[in-house]
């Protein structure tokens, strides 16, 4: 009898995770195929426009930078002027915490699978600090794209990428809008200026830091210091 119950009840987890890989596991692939063509035609987009941009290279000073390169089939960048713009797509799905407004709305509300989402993030770092392997040198996610199993789509970052696609119950992907999206990270990163340290930030440095390169180039450098993300405030949200 204790053995006809074991086996009944290993048949029932059996069965629950027959079901859970037909449902969970089925919905990550779904919504990472979704992610991945996104990304596909981030990549194209982008292309697009750094040959757009070539065509008004004779308005250009002859050094400025107009270049896209892939590095790998989760990673491209965008080379403009002084800075780099890098598009990372991550390969796993996430959901979100129960507290987040996403959470709460008639949308996700109705299909809770809804808030599922893939995610492709958006950073900035300067050209330079690749070009002499500044390693210590700091880059800033400026935006992030989160897409679900029916390519809805919400968009959050800095200014004006915290402000366009933000309603996830109708914004269904489109490559218009993945041109928006680039385009408003090309105009926020070129408009987000390097600025001197403040002083007490850098009057000091290590024996071993000056002597890793001769040059000196490991003092760090970023765009700024205290530089928030998210709903924090700043001087350039």
């Amino acid at each position: 009898m204790q053995r006809l119950i074991k086996t009944r009840s290993m048949s029932e987890i059996f069965k629950q995770i027959v079901d859970t890989v037909k449902t969970k596991a089925s919905l990550k692939q779904e919504i990472y195929r979704n992610t991945l063509t996104t990304f596909e035609t981030f990549k194209s987009e982008a292309k697009k426009l750094i040959e757009d941009l070539s065509q008004e290279k004779e308005l250009f000073d002859r050094d400025v930078l107009l270049e896209y390169s892939e590095k790998g089939a989760f990673e491209f960048q965008l080379k403009i002027g002084g800075d780099v713009i890098l598009f990372v797509m991550h390969t796993n799905v996430f959901d979100f915490d129960p507290s987040n407004s996403l959470k709460q709305t008639a949308y996700v509300k109705e299909e809770p699978n809804r808030s599922f989402c893939g995610n492709i993030n958006i950073y900035n770092f300067l050209a330079d600090s690749f070009k002499y392997n500044r390693y210590d040198d700091l880059g800033y996610l400026i935006g992030r794209i989160f897409v679900n199993k029916e390519n809805h789509f919400f968009l959050e970052g800095k200014r004006q990428l915290n402000f366009i696609h933000n309603n996830f119950a109708e914004d269904s992907i489109e490559q218009a809008d993945i041109r928006e999206v680039i385009s408003h990270a090309i105009l926020y990163s070129m408009g987000f200026d390097l600025y001197a340290p403040p002083y007490r930030h850098v009057q000091e440095i290590s024996v071993a830091q000056w002597l890793q390169e001769a040059t000196g180039m490991r003092i760090k450098t970023a765009k700024r210091l205290g530089f928030k993300f998210g709903t924090e405030q700043d001087e350039l949200s």
